[in-house]
């Protein structure tokens, strides 16, 4: 859906906009990590997995036949999570069912932290755990279960050889744990890269059951994730029950009782779908609906009224949390969305809002503390948002690369530094001057007048100019007006026109 603000299909045909962008405006270095964003754009935008399933075309209709009465908030977390029915019908994955295993007991010493190696081993590559090793088997021979020293070693019982080693204060792999390591190699070891760089998918809806229960594509998901964990749907809720829940979901508030008796007092068949399009379309549901959604967005963006650290004194950046409200409301697209806020600023010929739009870099907390070293503060300002961005738009703990290669994801510490350069290009102090002034922008700032404002203030810019002009119109008369009384005037030709 081309306007949804977290709308998939949208995400992954927009994303040439902010690669091209990204590649022109910065250094090269950069444009490669910033694809990421797009990439995973759909995980981070997991509750519009709704509208993508159910509805390709545009507009509000296809969203309103999304929300399902059963599933409700179902999709939650930032984690690429296993989608209901594919652990029945695929095989064992790496990147789903492997990798979080050997993250957790394997890669902190043989993972891709270079510093952190031993015995020369990698096991989150399939180049470096199928590496012939000399004399040594290889740690992982696909298709051969028996043939592989990782299966030695975490079925071992002997301390010198068992994995994880006794000292590494990490329990063993439990019986369900080694069962699933080996229906991988035995399927031949396939890795896969890591989810948080493949673009999402559009997976089949499962097959469950003769198919009456669901009434549309999302219930095929949550049947086929109750069938998993070896559960019934429960009975569908009363209509007051559903039409509580809607309202919640959408709006963050319960609805009043005339919107109740206004709903169960409708006999239309689609009552539902109408009530879905009327808290997606009409205010105050509109408005409503964008402050239910901002109120977790400004959680992300780390947005705050105070400085945050020593006197916590106020700051005026509210203008970004209205431009947020602003753009739920419009249904913005979610590239725009991702692109004002990320680099707004740089856009060519970027206008006011989107200038204040790249104030989520911005939202950082501040120091005014008087004995603060400064360039310690805006290193600290730069990371910062290096770790906003990649938890919010990458999903990785980006953070780690700040002193270490990464022990368990695929990031260097020089990724984290070429991103911390591109951050790091704010000409902002590192510490703040002590203004008592709730209300105060904080320097480097501008000029954020509302519409009310601005037309104001262009009423007293045209009244200025027609006075200026009438002024000068004015003196240039009595200027001529007055020239033959000077002396010399008529033979120099003084003043004229």
């Amino acid at each position: 859906m081309r306007e949804g603000l977290y709308g998939v299909s949208d995400v992954l045909g927009g994303t040439g906009g902010l690669t091209r962008f990204v590649g022109r405006g910065c250094q090269p270095l950069y444009a490669g990590l910033m694809r990421v964003i797009f990439s995973l754009a759909g995980v981070l935008a997991l509750a519009a997995l709704a509208w993508w399933l159910v509805s390709g075309e545009p507009g509000s209709a296809g969203a309103a036949r999304a929300v399902s009465r059963s599933a409700g908030s179902m999709f939650a977390g930032v984690e690429r999570p296993a989608i209901p029915g594919e652990a029945r019908a695929a095989k064992v994955r790496y990147g789903r069912d492997v990798r979080p295993i050997l993250s957790d007991r394997c890669f902190l010493c043989h993972g891709p932290d270079r510093d952190m190696q031993k015995a020369d081993l990698r096991l989150d590559s399939w180049e470096g755990a199928t590496a012939a090793r000399g004399e040594r088997p290889a740690a992982i021979v696909p298709g051969d279960v028996e043939g592989s020293e990782i299966w030695r070693r975490i079925t071992s019982d002997d301390p010198d050889v068992m994995m994880p080693p006794p000292d590494s204060n990490k329990k063993g792999l439990s019986a369900e744990e080694r069962g699933v390591i080996r229906e991988w190699i035995a399927g031949g070891a396939e890795y896969e890269p890591h989810w948080a760089f493949e673009r999402p998918r559009r997976p089949a809806v499962p097959a469950v059951g003769d198919g009456s229960w669901g009434r549309n594509a999302i219930d095929g998901f949550v049947l086929a994730g109750l069938a998993d964990a070896g559960l019934t749907p429960s009975a569908e809720a009363d209509d007051a029950t559903l039409v509580r829940r809607v309202f919640l979901d959408l709006t963050g508030l319960p609805p009043t009782p005339g919107e109740m008796e206004a709903y169960l007092g409708d006999a239309r068949t689609d009552r539902y779908e109408r009530l879905v399009e009327r808290l997606l379309t009409e205010e105050p549901y509109v408005t409503r609906y964008a402050e239910r959604m901002t109120a977790p967005w400004l959680d992300q963006a780390r947005y705050a009224d105070t400085s945050g650290i020593h006197m916590d004194a106020g700051r005026s950046i509210w203008p970004y949390r209205d431009w947020v409200l602003r753009a739920y409301r419009a249904n913005m697209p979610f590239d725009e969305f991702v692109i004002e806020q990320l680099a707004g600023d740089l856009i060519p010929g970027a206008t006011r809002s989107q200038r204040i739009a790249s104030g989520f870099n911005r939202n950082h907390v501040t120091s005014d503390e008087g004995g603060a070293i400064n360039e310690e503060y805006l290193v600290e300002y730069a990371v910062d948002r290096v770790d906003t961005t990649s938890s919010v738009f990458l999903g990785l703990t980006v953070a780690c690369a700040r002193c270490h290669d990464h022990k368990f994801d695929p990031i260097t510490q020089e990724d984290f530094y070429s991103l911390f350069a591109f951050f790091n290009s704010n000409e902002e102090p590192g510490i703040y001057s002590q203004v008592p002034d709730a209300k105060r922008a904080h320097e480097p700032f501008m000029a954020a007048p509302s519409d009310a404002q601005e037309a104001a203030m262009e009423r007293l810019r045209g009244s200025w100019r027609t006075w200026w002009r009438g002024g000068m119109r004015r003196t240039r008369r009595r200027m001529r007006s007055g020239r033959r009384s000077w002396p010399g005037s008529r033979r120099r030709g003084a003043f004229r026109g």
